[in-house]
């Protein structure tokens, strides 16, 4: 796990690539370096910070050059000792221990086609110095990230945006189009990218730049094809994929803890590590009393408590009650992107406490929820469909308008299913996919072209039909695994692994994801939706896999979200810099936002007419980012 950055056909190559390495140092504090290769046809330079996972010794530091291949590589790779074996079959000779250098022999023996072979999460960069060509590659379900910025005959790359950004601000441009959709959505989809000119390498593909500026790119695994032929195939043996995928994370030469949140995608991950390595350690989150009692939150923690016990491992118990108002422009840097999610809080403070035991490497329970559909907006998209049978005059004239009239806070309370209820009404009376769009984006489209200035209204109606495309690309056979499918390759990419790869790596450390892995995929999409979502009951075939590892009160434990205590967040802490910074900010003042919309949001927020919170988070948080990217150079649109 690292940072990489690299200037391809570039004259002020290795200037950038030294600033683009020292803007991520948090990405690498093990080591740092930066190769210049002047070759017969091309230059390259690459640079590297890595954090130490696997051979720890500096003869597995990065850039990796060997036999006239030179590699920039950020990730793990789990299955390498196999393919160290088959490598060595073929009279290959390692230097080192490393998976890194297994990449470099892999790739120089296999080409693109090692990708399909590779199990892990990854972001390269490969230069061959005799052909003088350059491949960028990404991991299959776009675990690592990878910003590219064609530029000249050639090109830069990086890890992080912001390093490119550092680089080479005033060349580039904010976005229109990012800005609504981060509004809509309150993170980027992966085809988007926070600047113009700058767009991220998409997951599952390869492109090679020659030296005489030719491209060839390549998709060497698709999300929509593995679906559908794991749909056409035999329902797998999702408790045996599960355990292979967890045991293969645990490659590692440091120790490896475990996020624990007590519910069951982390309690099944942690019960399977903790069989192999029962001392490993976890980690969990805890909010104060006042806050979880204006949110309405469950106590997750004791839960984590009860399993920690279970297991017979040490727990500890990180109390999320930053100075929110500090936190919140240090989260916008470290997500590198408008994304308004306040969960990103929880994954830093927690990732730092864990560096700060020593620990570089935590399991997450990451993307069962999109796989097997266990949030709330796919049940409540299956209940919607039920909805729309009631009578029209009962669903207008009577729930309608009684849910309308109910607070979504009273007596200093939140109350949770008052919310729930009208966010339902939102989207129960849609068709499916437009449903499912506004079951978790944070606007209707009328609403989101009033809110947005007339520069960017007309991007909204495309936006949307982005959507549908994408959610109707799928062809899957049946309701839950259409929104399953989308959200694995776009909720899932666009959000979850973005905030977790950038708020872990803030920290130092590395987060790995053990349901997001190749095989787990296959096996979700070998399910029918009834074997996901039964009656009210969520995750079946999972909770069913999870059966002998888990007690009975964590397999029937509803779904608690990883979230944060925002209503009161926004309502009390951030009170002064929503009237300071939001309402008379930069966004109002450039006509990118609305004036009046706003303030009206506001004023909904703080009568307890309705619950803006997440909204309003989601626009300081774009408000500072904006501010932020200008200050560095970048033009606004």
């Amino acid at each position: 796990m690292c940072g990489i950055a690299g200037a391809f056909q570039q004259p002020d190559g290795e200037d950038l690539v030294r600033r683009m390495t020292e803007r991520m140092a948090h990405r690498g504090p093990d080591a740092s370096a930066v190769t210049t290769v002047r070759g017969d046809r091309a230059v390259c330079h690459l640079g590297h910070r890595r954090l130490s996972i696997i051979d720890l010794s500096h003869a597995a530091d990065q850039p990796f050059v060997k036999d006239g291949l030179h590699l920039a590589y950020n990730g793990e790779l789990y299955n390498y000792r196999d393919l160290r074996v088959l490598l060595e079959g073929t009279g290959v000779r390692f230097v080192t221990d490393s998976d890194t250098e297994v990449v470099l022999e892999a790739l120089r023996s296999w080409g693109t086609d090692a990708l399909r072979r590779f199990r892990g999460m990854f972001a390269l960069a490969l230069h061959d110095e005799r052909r003088g060509s350059l491949l960028l590659a990404r991991d299959p379900l776009g675990i690592k990230p990878l910003f590219v910025m064609p530029r000249g005959d050639g090109l830069l790359f990086a890890s992080e945006l912001k390093a490119i950004v550092t680089a080479v601000g005033p060349e580039l441009a904010v976005d229109p189009a990012a800005l609504v959709a981060s509004t809509m959505y309150y993170f980027l989809p992966e085809d988007r990218c926070a600047v113009r000119g700058v767009h991220k390498l998409p997951a599952g593909t390869w492109s090679r730049r020659d030296a005489d500026g030719e491209v060839v790119t390549g998709r060497y695994w698709d999300a929509v094809e593995e679906a559908l032929a794991a749909a056409d195939g035999p329902p797998a043996d999702l408790a045996q994929v599960v355990e292979e995928s967890v045991l293969a994370h645990l490659v590692a030469d440091v120790p490896v803890a475990s996020f624990l949140s007590g519910g069951l995608d982390s309690s099944l991950v942690t019960a399977i590590a903790a069989r192999r390595d029962p001392s490993i350690e976890a980690y969990a989150i805890a909010f104060r009393a006042q806050d979880q009692r204006l949110e309405a939150m469950p106590d997750d923690a004791v839960y984590a408590r009860k399993m920690a016990a279970e297991l017979g491992i040490r727990l500890h118990e990180i109390e999320i009650s930053p100075d929110v108002v500090d936190m919140l422009p240090r989260v916008v840097d470290v997500l590198d992107e408008p994304i308004g999610d306040p969960a990103a809080i929880n994954t830093v403070l927690m990732c730092e406490a864990a560096r700060d035991a020593g620990v570089k490497v935590l399991l997450s329970g990451m993307g069962a929820d999109e796989l097997f559909g266990g949030y709330r907006k796919h049940l409540a998209c299956v209940l919607a469909a039920r909805y729309q049978g009631l009578p029209e005059t009962l669903r207008t004239r009577v729930i309608a308008p009684g849910v309308d009239r109910l607070p979504v806070a009273a007596g200093g309370r939140g109350l949770r299913y008052t919310r729930w209820a009208k966010r339902f009404l939102g989207f129960a009376g849609l068709g499916e996919e437009a449903g499912f769009r506004r079951s978790y984006t944070l606007y209707d489209p009328p609403a989101l072209e009033a809110l947005l200035g007339p520069a960017l209204a007309p991007y909204v109606a495309p936006l949307v039909e982005d959507h549908r495309v994408l959610y109707e690309a799928g062809a899957m056979g049946d309701h839950v695994n259409r929104m399953c499918l989308t959200d694995a390759r776009l909720f899932l990419p666009g959000l979850n692994l973005t905030y977790t790869d950038r708020a872990s790596m803030a920290a130092s450390t590395e987060v790995r994801v053990p349901f997001v892995d190749t095989e787990v995929f296959r096996a979700a999409f070998s399910m029918p939706g009834s074997r996901k979502i039964r009656g009210r009951t969520q995750k079946v075939c999972l909770r069913e896999a999870a059966a002998g590892w888990l007690p009975k009160e964590i397999l029937e434990r509803p779904k608690a979200s990883f979230g944060a205590p925002l209503r009161a967040w926004v309502t009390n802490d951030l009170g002064p810099l929503i009237d300071d910074v939001l309402l008379d900010g930069r966004l109002v003042g450039a006509g990118l936002l609305a004036a009046a919309p706003l303030r009206a949001m506001v004023a909904d927020q703080r009568s307890g007419r309705s619950d803006e919170s997440k909204q309003l988070w989601q626009l300081l948080s774009m408000e500072l980012w904006f501010r932020g990217a200008t200050a560095a150079g970048v033009a606004a649109p």
